[in-house]
């Protein structure tokens, strides 16, 4: 008798615990937003191809998409054509010069996409105006170029981008995982007012984002090491409504296979994340090679109501689904 009262409160206590769970990260009794999702344009406008066949070493100006509009990736009449379809935020790429400015460019050497070779360190950021950066796109196995000749003066230095997008939401990408590149920008990113700092967030390699963050440690940041000192705990506590401080104030990539696992996905941990300033970016795929949302038929996958952030290499055709 005494044996089957034990069981029956240990079920009992189970039962309010498990109910306890479900509830506390149900979507069902959240009051529903009206808001859209915010839109993250990926190099901003950018010429597109096919993600599944790229690899680390791929030079994907080698085999993009016929060309359905003109602008290259991490220029600025990319992104000011990006914000114009309705971005709300803007991510791009940034090397280091010889100069010790930042260069905005996407791969590790200058062989694939321009008509010289090295790195940008090899080049001041006057040299770098003068290559070509539409030299290398080919959409037909090398038998036309259709941007040689007019990428020269296309890519930007760091600091235009900041002065020419004063009050937009940007994302830098530091493509390295040298922490001296995270002091470098610290230097830059000190200099700009409170108000410019908080529209931008970095993310990239652990060391340079630490480094960052140590210099400048209110702003959004975003690395492995951060998605895991965030996202670990929380997996482990996250039923109860607990959030660790470790993810305030960061940004989460979380690919669409896995969100849904975490508690109280989309829109509990949505809003639990936006209380600690923490951005919630979704992206197709392991995230492992930047697919995005970039069709309307992947919008379908998305939860219904969803308002965190939607990663996507073609905002063109993704932001006039929601401007309808």
């Amino acid at each position: 008798m005494k044996r089957k009262r034990k069981f029956l409160k240990i079920l009992i206590l189970f039962i309010t615990l498990l109910l306890f769970m479900v509830i506390n990260n149900s979507n069902l009794f959240l009051k529903q937003t009206t808001k859209d999702p915010l839109l993250l344009a990926h190099r901003g406008m950018a010429q597109t191809f096919n993600i599944k066949d790229v690899k680390y070493d791929t030079c994907t100006a080698e085999m993009i998409y016929k060309p359905e509009h003109s602008y290259l990736e991490n220029t600025i009449p990319s992104m000011e054509a990006a914000f114009n379809e309705g971005a709300d935020m803007v991510e791009f790429d940034i090397m280091p010069t010889k100069d010790g400015q930042f260069a905005v460019f996407h791969d590790e050497t200058l062989d694939c996409r321009t008509n010289v070779k090295g790195t940008t360190e090899d080049y001041t950021m006057d040299e770098l105006k003068k290559v070509d950066t539409g030299f290398g796109y080919t959409y037909d196995n090398g038998k036309t170029f259709p941007f040689r000749g007019k990428g020269i003066g296309l890519m930007p230095s760091l600091d235009e981008v900041l002065s020419n997008f004063p009050d937009k939401s940007l994302l830098i990408h530091i493509k390295s995982n040298d922490a001296a590149e995270g002091v470098q920008l610290a230097k830059v990113l000190t200099k700009l007012p409170k108000d410019r700092l908080s529209l931008l967030t970095v993310y990239g390699g652990d060391e340079p984002i630490e480094a960052l963050k140590e210099k400048l440690p209110k702003i959004k940041v975003m690395s492995k090491n951060t998605m895991k000192s965030c996202l670990i705990p929380y997996i482990l506590v996250g039923w109860t409504g607990y959030v660790p401080e470790t993810c305030e104030n960061t940004e989460l990539h979380l690919p669409e296979k896995i969100a849904p696992y975490l508690w109280g996905w989309s829109g509990k941990f949505t809003s639990r994340m936006e209380d600690l300033n923490t951005r919630v970016i979704v992206v197709v795929g392991d995230g492992g090679f930047s697919e995005g949302f970039d069709s309307e038929e992947d919008l379908k996958r998305l939860p219904n109501h969803y308002s965190g952030g939607v990663w996507t290499n073609r905002i063109d055709i993704i932001a006039p689904v929601f401007n309808k």
